[in-house]
């Protein structure tokens, strides 16, 4: 067994970026689905673990304790770069994702209950498989498989949510790319309408302000002001009617601040060196998470539950395809909307942001796609899915 301290596990989370980075570009699949660098990287190194594992005993663990900040500090950055504006401006799409989403979690759950039962499992490790872990995550896992453990009964429910939620986040990073790449070669009528949007048409070439010590400490100051302000908050409102996970606190907050601040003249917030920061939070995040895969958890996932979850995969992929490419307008914004879904309907917003930007860097960029999909992934879907699994839980229970 070796144990790594956080240096350790920094050194590795930067080793997996490095790697996934250079297979991307060597291996050329990789290119064509826009696979995520960090997905890449850190399933190559939890692969690795577990053969080393499962082969001669060899164990290692990493110290995880910079992975919560990381998130946060992600979080921050959307909120910080997210102007009242440009969401007004975005309101419809917002609006029309909102309802594709809410669409897909309540199919989600069906899918998941009926299969369950087709199966001969418990209805209710159907929904657990479904959008509680799927759309939720892992922390939305994590509670209700207590409430299913305590409550109604059911063996081991924590550890098949959060094996659930494991599988959900690889398979979220892994189908957005292609899903998106079908799109733009099968569905759309023109395939390079990524390739010809001007880099520079959300940019303002004349008012570039450079990364200095003083900028970055400025920016510094602004995301360690929103986790402050928003794990408060978190806290404050636990236990409530209105509680609401951290990160969506801090989210908020971020949005607040920026706000507020340009609304006064006090400060204009250095939206490039939040995107910098942001970026790189999210890239060791993912790295962290994934390299930190304990794969050997599948190993005790019985095959109906095997299939179950590949349906979900399945039922993700046709809906980003039939209905959220559509809906969303049937353009390239749409095909980068659905990678991202992939991403959140899945996973989680951070896999979709990755999905993105792996479609983005290789066919342009897509402002709608980062505008609307953090904030619904992000915010809003934490609503709905609550809404949506109390109505099942009802029906059901």
């Amino acid at each position: 067994m070796i144990s790594l301290d956080v240096y350790g596990t920094l050194v590795v989370a930067s080793l997996v970026l490095l790697i996934g980075r250079k297979l991307v570009e060597l291996v050329k699949p990789l290119q064509t689905y826009s696979i995520p660098e960090p997905v890449v990287g850190g399933l190559i190194v939890a692969l690795t673990i577990y053969a080393l594992q499962a082969g001669a005993g060899f164990q290692i663990r990493f110290d995880n304790s910079l992975g919560v900040p990381l998130m946060l500090v992600f979080f921050a950055s959307i909120g910080l770069n997210a102007d009242l504006a440009s969401l007004r401006r975005g309101g419809r799409p917002l609006i029309k994702l909102l309802f594709v989403v809410v669409a897909f979690l309540i199919t989600q759950n069906i899918l998941g209950v009926s299969l369950a039962t087709l199966l001969g499992l418990d209805p209710l490790i159907g929904l657990l498989a479904g959008s509680i872990t799927l759309s939720g995550g892992h922390g939305t896992g994590a509670a209700w498989g207590a409430v299913f453990s305590e409550k109604y009964g059911i063996a081991s429910a924590g550890e098949l949510a959060l094996a659930c939620a494991t599988f959900g986040l690889i398979l979220g990073g892994i189908i957005g790319g292609p899903v998106a790449g079908f799109l733009m070669r099968k569905a759309m009528k023109s395939p390079e309408t990524g390739n010809r949007i001007d880099p520079g048409a959300f940019e303002e070439p004349g008012s570039v302000r450079l990364i200095t010590a003083p900028a970055m400490i400025e920016t510094l100051a602004l995301f360690s002001a929103c986790l402050l302000a928003g794990i408060q908050m978190a806290e404050l409102l636990k236990g409530s009617l209105l509680e609401l996970p951290a990160f969506v606190c801090v989210l908020m907050v971020g949005v607040l601040l920026r706000n507020l601040l340009a609304v006064l003249g006090l400060y204009r917030v250095f939206e490039r060196c939040v995107s910098v920061l942001g970026n790189v939070s999210l890239a060791l995040f993912l790295a962290m998470a994934l390299m930190s895969l304990r794969l050997g958890e599948f190993a005790s996932l019985a095959l109906p539950m095997m299939a179950l979850l590949f349906f979900q995969a399945l039922l993700m992929s046709g809906f980003a395809i039939l209905v959220t490419f559509r809906v969303m307008g049937g353009n390239y914004d749409a095909a980068v909307i659905a990678s991202g879904h992939c991403g959140f309907g899945l996973g989680a917003t951070p896999t979709a942001i990755a999905n993105m930007q792996a479609v983005t860097d290789r066919f342009g960029p897509s402002h709608l796609a980062f505008l609307i999909v953090p904030m619904v992934g992000a915010f809003f879907i934490d609503i709905a899915n609550a809404v949506v699994i109390k109505i099942f839980m009802a029906i059901m229970t």
